[in-house]
């Protein structure tokens, strides 16, 4: 099992994300967080193929009131990276993600989850609930492959299958609606983890592990996710953007499966994308601020 490194010098001069790296050892791996303000935490779950910088524009809001932590998943980020696609599996990323909150010692954690983050967040928050007080979810899903899959999806998951060298830039570009109004510096900092192709096998991994067939590998962990929201009973707020053609329609799905989200104001995210953080995170975290602070017993 090959592990390579993202060279430091690829981080230097990130626009807008000043913030000191924090690492810690996993299974062998060494992956990366940041850690800032104080307080009860916040804990910030990127997707594909994003990484922790994707919170940058949240931070300051955030660590106003609380502590922020936002690690990367193995593979992404300044985390460690498998060159084999192979070694990501759904099992791998709940307990790295598992094993992260236990060795941090995180407590009475408000998780916020999207896209990825969300498949594994949601799952390992029904693993330990007692170490969770109220989630906050974005642009995400839980799909066992007993569902109809949006044409989006198979069509973003045959890309993947047939490019070996994934355009992460344009990847995350094509799912904002600033697009290529993004300035070239955010570019280069979401492009900044893979030099080349052999760093980005997590990145190509994800997209094939969600399931699409009902016997698929990661369709049991998730439908347990599932039965463990359905009697969630701390706070949870659902937060969709209306603009992602791949999620669209998950806000219902969430509302519906988690008993405590009915209690929360129908909050849609309007005129941003899929990386809806990217596109309003200053207004996200605003929310996500108000949720806590009403939620707070």
């Amino acid at each position: 099992m090959p592990v390579i490194r993202t060279p430091e010098e690829r981080f230097s001069n990130l626009p807008d994300f000043p913030y000191k790296p924090h690492y810690v050892e996993i299974n062998g791996l060494r992956v990366h967080y940041i850690d800032e303000g104080l307080g009860d935490p916040v804990l910030c779950l990127h997707g594909e193929p994003t990484w922790s910088f994707l919170y940058r524009k949240m931070v300051p809001i955030l660590t106003s009131e609380h502590r922020m932590v936002a690690p990367d998943f193995v593979g992404f980020g300044r985390s460690d990276k498998y060159t084999e696609a192979e070694e990501y599996t759904y099992e791998m990323h709940r307990d790295t993600l598992f094993k992260f909150i236990k060795t941090l010692g995180l407590e009475r954690i408000t998780v916020v989850v999207q896209d990825w983050g969300g498949l594994i967040g949601l799952r390992v928050a029904g693993m330990v609930p007692e170490r969770f007080a109220r989630l906050v979810i974005m642009n995400t899903g839980l799909p066992t492959g007993d569902e109809n899959i949006p044409e989006a999806f198979l069509n973003w998951r045959n890309f993947v299958e047939r490019t070996p060298d994934l355009p992460v830039g344009m990847i995350v570009q094509g799912a904002t609606v600033q697009g290529d109004k993004i300035h070239k510096d955010v570019v280069a900092a979401y492009e900044a983890p893979f030099p080349d192709a052999t760093y980005k096998a997590g990145a190509r991994a994800w997209p094939l592990m969600v399931p699409i067939k009902p016997d698929d590998p990661a369709s049991a962990e998730l439908r347990l996710a599932r039965q463990a929201m359905t009697k969630w009973d701390k706070p949870a707020l659902v937060m969709f953007s209306d603009m992602d053609p791949i999620t669209r329609g998950g806000d219902l799905f969430f509302r519906a499966l988690i008993p405590t989200a009915q209690d929360q104001p129908e909050i849609v995210i309007r005129d941003a994308g899929h990386f809806l953080q990217e596109d309003k995170g200053a207004e996200i975290a605003g929310q996500i601020l108000e949720f806590i602070n009403r939620s707070t017993q």
